[in-house]
């Protein structure tokens, strides 16, 4: 896997209010955990209990499952064939270290054993060399659920955003 620019990034999030917006318009009649087309459905398996760890159900909000966010990068990885191959090369990446550990793919050991994978591959500075490919991966995976929750109702409500209310006085920021 090549490093993703800077440039790439910005661009790539950018385009995801838009990509969500056009895929929710085109959702109407596609109910929830419904493949829109690019992973199979072992991968949107793996995609689910990958994006639960990285935004968790708490007593503030859903989860990214609870947000819609495989469905929707399901449809994004489809507008975006230049960041399919990374993805499905990183989850079979995953797969393959958690069969090497534990003897069974990543979606079915235990969420231990996911956890400490993922501490692994999560911080760049501390990884080991031998990890890049999952490093790679992971930053790629988390910046794609984090972007596609942060821009879903359920991360919307999450972070407090208001909208566009009136403010009879500023008083600045608090």
């Amino acid at each position: 896997m090549s490093e993703v620019g800077r440039r790439e990034v910005i661009t790539a999030m950018a385009a995801i209010p838009l990509l969500r917006a056009k895929w929710e318009g085109q959702s109407v009649g596609r109910s929830v955990g419904q493949s829109v087309g690019f992973f199979t459905p072992t991968e949107l398996q793996t995609v689910r209990v990958l994006s639960d760890l990285i935004v968790p159900r708490d007593d503030h909000s859903g989860s990214a499952t609870d947000a819609g966010v495989p469905e929707f990068l399901d449809f994004v990885l489809t507008e975006w064939p230049e960041h399919q191959t990374p993805i499905r090369g990183g989850l079979a990446w995953l797969d393959r270290e958690s069969m090497r550990r534990a003897g069974k793919p990543f979606r079915e050991i235990s969420g231990p054993e996911q956890t400490a994978l993922l501490d692994e591959i999560a911080y760049p500075a501390r990884a080991r060399p031998g990890m890049k490919a999952g490093v790679e991966f992971f930053n790629h995976f988390r910046d794609l659920v984090l972007s596609g929750f942060y821009s879903s109702k359920e991360g919307v409500k999450d972070l407090g955003y208001m909208g566009n209310t009136f403010v009879a006085e500023w008083k600045g920021c608090p």
